[in-house]
């Protein structure tokens, strides 16, 4: 895919993996609508897009707000006639035993990372079908791949959104829409910075503009998946595959010092 003059909408898109994405889709000559909750954030970036001679919007409203998703969509018909690529990318995390969440949480990470991207690429495929080269961008998570624990809550919402982007990759094929899934591991972003877990537990954390710059070559690759997380992901996805019991033996015995390192870890 030629990213330029591509109509983008970013969820997500005021900091982190997206607001990185968006600097990195506009510097190839995309045209940018950045959603997110804060305004603040949002005009923050856009000024700074802008000086890099980015064409950028903005609209301010909850992903998981149906009123808010249709904004997003009236914002990319009213800048910009249309919509050419959709990156899922807003998501919410918190850590901790499955017994020490409440109900809000766990709906929370749910209707963000899951139900939110599906009925937002739903009410997009109207004007994605009308592009004639469209794609669907679904962040998901490496914890989608390999569940780690203290976060199964977030690994089920995330490992729903990664199967559902294959399956409607699918669906889709041959009629001028691509679906990519992306699965950053540990990521330099506002969303980490309360996971204090480090490389000896699996948390190496990549630099944003290493995540966002990889996305970006898959899509102008019409890839079908991007995976972060180097070798020490690799192996274990191959242990994964091969031996899980082998993994959760090694989970068991770094259970006491993830918890804690996790604990507090929360980005709603």
């Amino acid at each position: 895919m030629d990213l330029a003059g591509k109509r983008v909408l970013v969820t997500g898109g005021s900091s982190g993996i997206g607001l990185t994405l968006a600097r990195s889709l506009g510097a190839r000559g995309a045209r940018l609508v950045l959603a997110g909750r804060r305004e603040a954030p949002l005009r923050e970036a856009a000024q700074s897009l802008r000086a890099e001679g980015v064409e950028v919007e903005t609209v301010a409203g909850d992903v998981a707000d149906p009123a808010a998703r249709a904004a997003f969509l009236d914002a990319a018909v009213r800048a910009f006639g249309g919509l050419d690529i959709l990156v899922n990318n807003a998501g919410v995390v918190r850590a901790g035993r499955l017994e020490s969440m409440d109900e809000t949480e766990i709906r929370a990470m749910v209707e963000v990372d899951l139900l939110a991207p599906i009925l937002l690429t739903r009410a997009a495929l109207p004007l994605l079908r009308a592009s004639g080269e469209a794609m669907i961008v679904n962040v998901a998570s490496a914890i989608a791949l390999v569940g780690v624990p203290f976060y199964a809550v977030y690994a089920g919402a995330k490992a729903g959104i990664g199967r559902f982007g294959e399956a409607l990759r699918r669906e889709l094929a041959g009629e001028g829409i691509h679906v990519l899934t992306a699965y950053p591991g540990a990521t330099d972003t506002p969303m980490m910075r309360s996971n204090n877990a480090g490389p000896e537990l699996g948390f190496s954390k990549e630099p944003v503009e290493a995540v966002a710059e990889a996305i970006v070559a898959g899509m102008i690759a019409d890839a079908l998946e991007i995976v972060r997380g180097g070798e020490t992901r690799a192996q274990m996805l191959e242990t994964n595959r091969t031996d899980p019991a082998a993994l959760d033996r090694r989970f068991l015995g770094l259970k006491p010092a993830l918890e804690e390192a996790v604990r507090g870890h929360k980005a709603l």
